[in-house]
């Protein structure tokens, strides 16, 4: 049975993590958001969690988990991300996959399991060449999806156990051209009473739609969150006291250049922490966060001058002009269209709207800027 324990066995070499999670000693912070997220699904709330996309959301999930699997064994826990799903069958699909044998004892009680309540489509069992670890494969017609989806509730349903599911990107089931999905989803939800749900997403709007809106089936369902920076001083503290376990330096000063240079956007901090840590030497001057930074904008500048020429010139000069500005708090100013040489109104508008979907450009609260950090400095230099 797959249960809460995410611990890894093994050290990272590298305590600055950009991707995973191994255990609460490469954890920072986030201690009032665990504190109530715990809370609430221990007393039966299913929760919505927002925020921008790599501000952590997925490290504090699998840290609660572990937190979980600390305190009863028993409890199932299971994540699944739904950025790629495309469809309602796409969806089931994933979802049985990542469900189907985890609330179960041993593979027999699995397979007896697979016999009494899947009907609309049929499990494939198969076995990884290499680690010769069970890996469970399905296949679902579209036009049968919504019977397996409640098979697979019924399925967790019957188990008696006590589980927690976390669905990333969640907002994607609003782009599904099935009408109904979201309805049919909260049917199924509040009926199978010992599963709670964590529903995280990056796409705000969309979030506040689905969970916001009192005409949407999710409405009021959720106890509400919002994912911010972790602070400062207790960001701070973390880093140096890693880089203080392997013998070097980081000052407060360069490590507030870092925290400030990308407003504590966590995956950006971690990821030139991740850089300097490689360095082994100490870290106390502007010049050497400043290294690391060129080096990784250095290693990316091939992929983001073949992102440009996917787009056209009028989209890529309202990039640059956005990236240049940091934040512009209206894009149609008179005085930011003059300044960089921008065409009309209605073509930077349509410039705007293609770069917003592809998640070029995100409206923050204060304004536009470009969603990624680093493409945003590599874009303002040239």
């Amino acid at each position: 049975m797959v249960n809460c324990h995410c611990m890894k066995t093994n050290k990272p070499h590298n305590p600055f993590l950009i991707a995973g999670y191994y255990s609460p000693d490469y954890f920072c912070d986030r201690e009032v958001e665990t504190e109530k997220m715990i809370s609430a699904l221990a007393n039966d709330r299913n929760i919505s969690l927002m925020s921008v996309r790599r501000y952590g959301k997925t490290g504090l999930i699998r840290h609660i988990f572990h937190k979980l699997g600390e305190t009863d064994s028993n409890i199932v826990c299971i994540y699944i991300d739904i950025y790629a799903t495309q469809n309602l069958s796409d969806f089931v699909k994933l979802f049985a996959e990542n469900v189907l044998g985890k609330v179960d004892d041993s593979l027999e009680k699995a397979m007896k399991s697979f016999a009494a309540f899947f009907k609309s489509f049929r499990p494939v069992l198969s076995y990884d060449s290499l680690s010769g670890q069970p890996e469970l494969s399905v296949k679902i017609e579209n036009e049968t999806a919504k019977n397996s989806l409640q098979e697979v509730f019924s399925y967790l349903q019957q188990s008696g156990k006590r589980c927690y599911i976390a669905i990333d990107e969640f907002q994607q089931i609003a782009e599904y051209p099935e009408k109904g999905t979201e309805a049919l989803l909260r049917s199924h939800i509040q009926f199978t009473t010992n599963v709670k749900f964590v529903f995280s997403g990056s796409r705000q709007h969309l979030m506040n739609e689905i969970f916001l809106s009192a005409k949407r089936p999710f409405y009021q369902s959720t106890q509400l969150m919002t994912l911010d920076v972790v602070n400062q001083l207790q960001y701070y503290q973390f880093a140096s006291s890693h880089f203080h376990k392997a013998g070097f330096l980081l000052s407060e000063d360069s490590f507030t250049t870092i925290y400030t240079l990308f407003e504590g956007h966590t995956w950006y901090v971690q990821a030139i922490l991740n850089r300097l840590y490689e360095y082994r030497e100490n870290i106390n001057n502007q010049e050497i966060v400043y290294y690391a930074l060129n080096e990784l904008l250095e290693e990316n500048s091939y992929s983001y001058q073949e992102l440009l020429n996917a787009y056209t010139a009028v989209q890529v000069n309202l990039l640059k002009a956005v990236a240049k500005e940091k934040i512009v708090a209206q894009i149609n100013a008179g005085q930011f269209i003059s300044n960089y040489g921008l065409k009309n109104v209605s073509s930077i508008t349509r410039a705007l709207s293609k770069l917003l979907e592809r998640e070029l450009i995100y409206k923050s609260g204060k304004g536009y800027m470009v969603y990624d950090r680093f493409l945003g400095i590599w874009l303002s230099r040239l």
